[in-house]
């Protein structure tokens, strides 16, 4: 069981943590035809509109009420009722987002109250879909913001089923966490298809931000989960949380709709893979496919393979509580020791993390925690690259942003293949790493100093031996 301890510092120097509101954003991203709105000043928005441009390398719908100082002391229903129309009236969009920022909090504004006068005073807005999630970034963090988001699509938009309707045992609802990519939703879908079974995923950025490139230009999401079909998630018969932060959102749908659910907090490592892959057996009443039994051979080979390399090893970790727990769990079972572990919110899966304590604290933490125990491995998003080359460590990049490297929609960590291709790159920088600083190779060894004495006597030597 691992110890959260807060951090003591007056300020962030190099920041992990990201904030509520733009959890929020990217989860409305996963809806179709949406437009996510946050209700606060022009800044609170468009650096939440770089990071995701720099890490996905696509086209980012985000707008905002650019609250002025006036506005704020006065309140933001002008604001909110201008950009509510604005964006229906322009953009055309299939629901509209809102969350709140600090600025907004502080103030106070009930934005709930400004959306149920703007449905009163605009008749065309009285049934359109705008969802408002309270989502203050002076407190709690990006896994939070996204946390709240979906329980509040799951409590508005799905529709509470007739009594005594019957269940679609085909049907399944997937809720993933904030730490998977498109790329790890796209895995899921299509080991759940294997067996039978038809995904609905809230949200779906896998339908939105996965780079494909839209036949026509839309303002809005080009992708994602439809509200019609959020609507009618009532008649599955099964909802799955991925991560420990969907349990809020997968009760909600329990408690609205009646279907059975269940939370999977890891889904990168060999035995939460083989619990995952037995449940869906179950719910479909179908075997395991064999191609699965050939991927979970390749990756009991891979972790065998790789132990050599990464058992031993000593691990400095920062990301998203569930992220963390995830990937470093993952390496734990692979004889890795997690000695440095940085967060950004609290979280109870750190009751079953391997490590003595997490920091909730930023990268400069992390980076002297790292130095300090002699870390050989170390993980968190591209801010961290600096700290990784002042350690002359191998660095990897998990979680968001991940602005230096292309392909980070599409990274993947989950299910069998996942995890057999995590481990085989974090395997191959260590080895990397002991190549280019520890053994000699043809490029750096030199047999003897000057003359052809030293070959000589170094082929006798090796003949002779």
């Amino acid at each position: 069981m691992a110890k959260l301890v807060p951090t003591k510092k007056a300020c962030a120097v190099n920041p992990l943590k990201m904030s509520q509101p733009i959890g929020g954003a990217l989860a409305f991203m996963g809806l179709r035809g949406c437009m996510p709105l946050l209700h606060g000043s022009q800044g609170c928005t468009s650096f939440g509109l770089v990071l995701f441009v720099r890490h996905f390398k696509e086209a980012i719908p985000l707008q905002t009420t650019a609250m002025s100082e006036v506005a704020t002391v006065l309140g933001g229903l002008e604001n909110v009722e201008q950009a509510i129309l604005n964006i229906f009236n322009r953009t055309k969009p299939e629901i509209i987002g809102i969350c709140s920022t600090g600025v907004t909090e502080t103030k106070g504004d009930d934005v709930d109250g400004y959306i149920k006068l703007i449905r009163a005073k605009y008749p065309q807005l009285a049934d359109f879909p705008l969802v408002y999630v309270s989502t203050p970034d002076f407190k709690d963090a990006f896994q939070d913001g996204w946390e709240k988001t979906v329980a509040k699509m799951v409590e508005a938009l799905v529709k509470t089923p007739e009594p005594g309707a019957a269940k679609d045992p085909t049907r399944i609802n997937v809720l993933p966490g904030c730490h998977m990519t498109p790329g790890d939703l796209d895995e899921l879908r299509t080991i759940i298809e294997d067996f039978g079974l038809v995904p609905s995923f809230l949200p779906d950025l896998a339908g939105s931000l996965d780079g494909h490139i839209p036949d026509d230009f839309t303002p809005t999401t080009i992708g994602g989960i439809g509200v019609d079909e959020v609507a009618t998630m009532g008649e599955a018969a099964w909802t799955i949380g991925i991560g420990a932060q969907m349990r809020r959102a997968a009760e909600a749908m329990e408690k609205k709709t009646g279907s059975k659910a269940r939370v999977f907090e890891r889904l990168c490592g060999l035995a939460p893979n083989d619990d995952f892959i037995m449940f869906l057996s179950e719910v479909s009443g179908r075997p395991v496919p064999r191609k699965y039994r050939r991927q979970r051979g390749q990756l009991v080979d891979a972790m065998l393979d790789a132990h050599f390399h990464l058992g031993g090893r000593k691990l400095a970790i920062g990301a998203e509580p569930d992220l963390l727990f995830d990937v470093g769990s993952m390496l734990h079972e692979m004889g890795t020791h997690i000695v440095a572990a940085v967060t950004t919110t609290q979280s109870p899966v750190f009751e079953r993390l391997p490590t003595e304590e997490v920091l909730i604290g930023d990268l400069e933490d992390l980076e002297t925690l790292a130095k300090a125990r002699g870390c050989d491995l170390f993980l968190t998003h591209s801010h961290g690259r600096q700290g990784a080359e002042r350690l002359g460590i191998p660095f990897h990049r998990i979680g968001m942003p991940m602005f230096d490297r292309l392909g980070a929609g599409h990274q993947l960590s989950v299910g069998y293949r996942g995890t057999r291709d995590l481990i085989f790159t974090l395997a191959n920088l260590v080895i990397k790493d002991h190549e280019d600083n520890h053994e000699p190779t043809p490029d750096t060894w030199r047999p003897g100093a000057e003359g052809h004495g030293h070959e000589t006597g170094t082929t006798s030597a090796a003949t002779h031996h």
